[in-house]
């Protein structure tokens, strides 16, 4: 930019100045999930809808909407949750219209990564999905003639005056902006202040100088959406302890949203603070039997002395219960040679002595550039009181000295008066983006600055890939584990995570590419696929396996096959045979299906004709796993939401209710439901269900479908007492 942004207080003020400056052709570039400024893209879309000679055009991911439900019923119970944690948060007028088919000819909405399952059977959001990998999305909006960049911020006055932040989004808005910059295209950047977004520091902070428009007004911090916790169930537990073995104590770990990772992160805290209950629930479990020698090569069980560093695409709170349990603590250094020293233990970050200048001369480090100076200072490996000039070492009493380590006279000064005593600034997470509950924003907000500061959120292209710096991600990410769900994976090794083989785009790529590749450059980096070996939608089809012989849509190629977990163990697919992998993938394959997936792999010539799946694998069953944690549960370990829920008790209890109400009705006969409505006492309800019929608006039934409704939640309320 060549000047601070002009500030004004109105988003319509915003949108005139936007087509005073651009025109009235305008494709609009917003950040994925919580950063869009929605009261700004609202008055864009009404603009538009107000004048057809406008052309908007909305390229953006993960556009969030409140909860809804698919029926009456499930509405009239979701009623008091949304209003509860989603009152007062703006919606995308855009989206509600595209969900409703009414989207004017004169709007497109693009999208590369799609809430999953929200538009599976909308023509519209099908038709105008982007395939791209988030390492790619800022080119491919570019590409697309992107003029316009715009995204919600908070401020705060600092003595230098205001400072920005770009909080839960400087993934890839500075990115796509610096493309526009170089390209000369015409365009605008605009900020829209909300003041209830953590002010996160370091590549997330900017000055007024990075914008052409900021639109602050107090009406415009609005509470934030946010992502409800969902409950953590039986088949999740497992897959999060055999995933928590995985991880090396002094490496890196990637996350993702939801129970999977909830899972994971809880059975890290307890392979940490309650050492002999995880190993006794390793044991009981089989974990240890069936993986301990994979266990024993990559991961292990022991608790986190070392301690965990982070970076993620997504940073989910799961960071910070785990910052909070003292895991998340492994500090990296943007500099090569000093991160490797740290590695290898030859520089202790909390005693600096002379000897590492020796060291990073012996990793070839002599001549130390200006660019070099800064970054070793801001970790501290060079007092304050040491400056640099044109090629020297300027020593706190004023000795100017060439800036060779390996120079003797050069090197002693450095190490009488120009080192510091500590290395500092190091950072225990990179994320790109964050989405979670109310109390994880609540959390970010109110830690202390020099925590927050160990926290940099930055630009995917940083994050997902080698590219940028390669030398120094490869020490910073030692012993990475890159931990992603997958829908399907197929006995060739290859996995299903964002679309159907009918062309349909349930979520995205997003990153999952970019961590899996990335896993098999670095040396110690382990990519892990996590996939629920069975699915039960409900209905008369009843339960199928996501472990299959072949899938006509691939994300992740057989060629990228690496470590995929199902909640009956882990199979390790990395350098192994098609028979091997299809072994592997076998024995944690849900025993109900592993005979139809063997025959087919026999009969495509991939297995031996007499292979028979151990005995060990052959009982993996649904009810096996619950009775495995129901002990551990009774001792108050595996709760349903470990880490607290937006939902009351009573929430909970109608929630189960219904999900067995549904599959009851997806279950019996319509003949049978109906007689259960219609016989004589259907009508009778016991005291207690009243107040729930009431909630769901059941209490007095006007059409047969009514009635049939309240005689299944009736008898689920006496089964769910």
């Amino acid at each position: 930019m060549t000047g601070p942004a002009v500030v004004m207080d109105d988003v319509a003020q915003a949108v005139d100045d936007i087509i005073a400056r651009i025109g009235k052709s305008l494709v609009v570039g917003l950040p994925l999930g919580l950063g869009k400024p929605v009261e700004l893209v609202n008055a864009l879309y009404a603009r538009a809808t107000q004048d057809s000679s406008l052309q908007l055009k909305i390229l953006t991911a993960l556009s969030l909407e409140k909860p809804t439900g698919g029926s009456a019923i499930e509405s009239a119970f979701l009623k008091p949750f949304v209003g509860r944690v989603f009152g007062g948060v703006p919606q995308l007028d855009v989206i509600a219209d595209l969900r409703a088919n009414r989207l004017p000819a004169n709007v497109q909405v693009c999208e590369f990564f799609f809430r999953p399952g929200a538009f599976m059977d909308n023509a519209h959001a099908q038709q105008h999905y982007i395939s791209s990998n988030y390492t790619h999305a800022a080119r491919d909006v570019f590409n697309h003639g992107c003029n316009v960049v715009a995204q919600m911020v908070c401020q705060r006055e600092t003595p230098e005056g205001t400072r920005y932040s770009l909080s839960c989004n400087p993934d890839t808005p500075p990115e796509l902006v610096d493309m526009l910059r170089a390209s000369g295209r015409p365009h605008v950047v605009v900020g829209v202040v909300n003041q209830n977004l953590p002010f996160m520091f370091n590549d997330a902070e900017v000055g007024p100088e990075a914008f052409h428009i900021v639109v602050d007004h107090a009406r415009y911090t609005t509470p934030l959406f946010s992502n409800p916790k969902l409950g953590v169930t039986t088949p999740d537990y497992l897959i999060g302890l055999h995933a928590s073995t995985l991880i090396k104590d002094g490496g890196t770990l990637q996350l993702g949203i939801g129970a999977l990772g909830d899972a994971i992160v809880y059975a890290a805290q307890l392979r940490h603070a309650r050492n002999a209950d995880y190993l006794r629930v390793l044991g009981d479990c089989g974990i240890l039997a069936n993986s301990g020698e994979l266990i024993k090569d990559l991961g292990g069980t022991e608790p986190f002395a070392q301690g965990l560093y982070g970076a993620t695409e997504m940073f989910v709170d799961g960071y910070l219960h785990l910052l909070r349990s003292g895991i998340l603590k492994r500090r990296v250094h943007d500099f090569w040679a000093l991160q490797q020293l740290v590695n290898e233990g030859r520089c202790d970050p909390d005693h600096v002595t002379p000897q590492v200048l020796d060291d990073l001369a012996s990793l070839g480090v002599r001549v130390i550039r200006g660019a070099d100076f800064k970054v070793l200072q801001h970790h501290g490996l060079f007092n304050d009181e040491t400056g640099y000039d044109e090629g020297h070492i300027i020593a706190p009493d004023g000795t100017r000295v060439i800036a060779n380590v390996a120079d003797p006279h050069a090197r002693q000064v450095m190490a009488d008066q120009c080192l510091g005593q500590r290395l500092r600034n190091g950072i225990v997470l990179h994320g790109g983006f964050f989405l979670g509950p109310l109390d994880f924003y609540e959390g970010l907000r109110r830690m202390p600055e020099d925590q927050a500061r160990q926290i940099c959120m930055t630009g995917v292209s940083k994050i997902n890939q080698l590219d940028r710096n390669p030398r120094l991600y490869r020490q910073q990410r030692v012993h990475a584990r890159f931990m992603n769900t997958g829908i399907m994976a197929t006995l060739s090794g290859a996995v299903c995570s964002d679309g159907l083989d009918d062309l349909r785009v349930v979520s995205g790529v997003g990153g999952q590419y970019n961590f899996v590749a990335m896993a098999h450059e670095l040396p110690t980096g382990r990519s892990i696929l996590m996939v629920r070996a069975v699915r039960d939608k409900g209905g008369k089809a009843g339960p199928s396996s996501n472990i299959v012989f072949n899938y006509g849509h691939t994300t992740i190629p057989r060629h990228l096959r690496d470590i995929v977990i199902t909640e009956y163990g882990i199979a390790d697919l990395r350098s192994r045979t098609d028979a091997e992998v299809i072994k592997a993938l076998l024995n944690i394959a849900d025993s109900r299906f592993q005979d139809g997936l063997m025959a087919a792999a026999k009969h495509a010539g991939k297995l031996e004709p007499g292979y028979q799946i151990p005995d060990a694998f052959r009982h993996n069953l649904p009810e096996r796993l619950e009775r495995q944690l129901a002990g551990f549960k009774r001792q108050q370990l595996f709760p349903d939401f470990p880490f607290g829920t937006d939902l009351k008790d009573e929430e909970v209890m109608l929630g189960k209710v219904l999900k067995a109400v549904k599959k009851r009705a997806d279950t019996t006969p319509k003949w049978q439901l109906a007689w259960a409505a219609l016989r004589p006492g259907a009508s009778n309800i016991p005291p207690s269900a009243r107040p729930y019929l009431d909630w769901l608006a059941l209490a007095h039934p006007r059409t047969l479908q009514d009635r049939v409704a309240r005689a299944l939640v009736v008898q689920a309320l006496k089964d769910h007492p």
